[in-house]
């Protein structure tokens, strides 16, 4: 048996911070009341402080909050790498650790989501719902064990195979944060049509994302693109536009972004599937 010796204090925090992140956004899950049941119209509540932000007087805030769990999850996990890269202190105690901790704040804590801000999907499948959740979660473990096995010290981290498992849980995250933001923007009347609709929408992209995320489909490494090298002026423009658009309207915006990167390389790899397809075919028949 190998016994380790030493280990890297700061980017190990940043790892072990997501998982605190990941934990947290299962108990708020947890709490998360079911749409339409309990829900009274109250003003949006002045987050000026942590109590209030785990205390809200609305009994849908959790569902807000546990995607921006998730988020900061996400931003731990972003680090965690990038200050061990940046160190020349990567491991493979660090990798393992990252991928257990992603386990369960990209693979656990949004398919619990997804349960409960999707209870009227049971009156399409009793345990539809609940299967694709746990679908969802093995998608994830079984990502990440793949990652771990490929990946070796040569990859440049450019790109992955496969949906990244914290960009398939920023899907589900944004779309619950978007939720909260209507749902506080609306009246009650005008909410019901929008979550009969997010209800049944959103276990069939989870799906989707599910199976992304164990393809073989290339996906953009997005830190590694902005961070290396020199960026033409459109490509500048275009990050300071997203940017500004995250901080304006983020609630409208991120979702938007996270589909994109989702359903963009797909879409890519589909066309020019369909175009080779098309190609041999006209040489066969030439």
């Amino acid at each position: 048996m190998r016994r380790i010796r030493a280990i890297s204090a700061f980017p190990t925090l940043f790892t072990l911070g997501n998982l605190v992140c990941g934990f947290f956004a299962i108990v708020a899950a947890s709490r998360i009341a079911k749409p339409g049941d309990t829900f009274v119209p109250v003003p949006s509540p002045k987050l000026d402080s942590a109590r209030e932000l785990f205390l809200s007087p609305d009994p849908t805030h959790n569902v807000m909050l546990c995607g921006t769990l998730i988020f900061i999850a996400m931003l731990c996990d972003m680090f965690d790498g990038q200050v061990a890269r940046l160190a020349k202190v990567t491991s493979d105690f660090g990798a393992q650790l990252d991928s257990l901790c992603d386990v369960v704040s990209f693979g656990v804590a949004p398919g619990i989501l997804l349960v409960k801000m999707c209870p009227q999907f049971t009156q399409i499948h009793p345990m539809g719902i609940w299967t694709i959740a746990a679908f969802y979660a093995c998608c994830t473990a079984m990502r990440l064990a793949r990652f771990n096995v490929e990946t070796d010290d040569e990859d440049d981290h450019s790109s992955f195979e496969g949906l990244p498992s914290p960009a398939a849980a920023a899907v589900i995250a944004s779309f619950a944060i978007f939720s909260y933001k209507v749902r506080n923007e609306t009246n009650f009347a005008n909410f019901e049509g929008f979550d009969w609709w997010l209800q049944r929408f959103m276990p069939l992209v989870a799906l989707a994302i599910a199976m992304l995320m164990v393809s073989r489909i290339r996906y953009p490494h997005l830190v590694t693109h902005m961070i290396r090298g020199q960026k033409s002026f459109p490509q500048l423009v275009a990050m300071v536009f997203v940017i500004m658009a995250v901080l304006t309207v983020g609630e409208y915006a991120i979702p938007m972004l996270c589909v994109l990167y989702a359903l963009t390389p797909p879409a890519i790899h589909g066309w020019r599937w369909s175009w080779r397809r098309r190609h041999l075919l006209h040489r066969k028949a030439g």
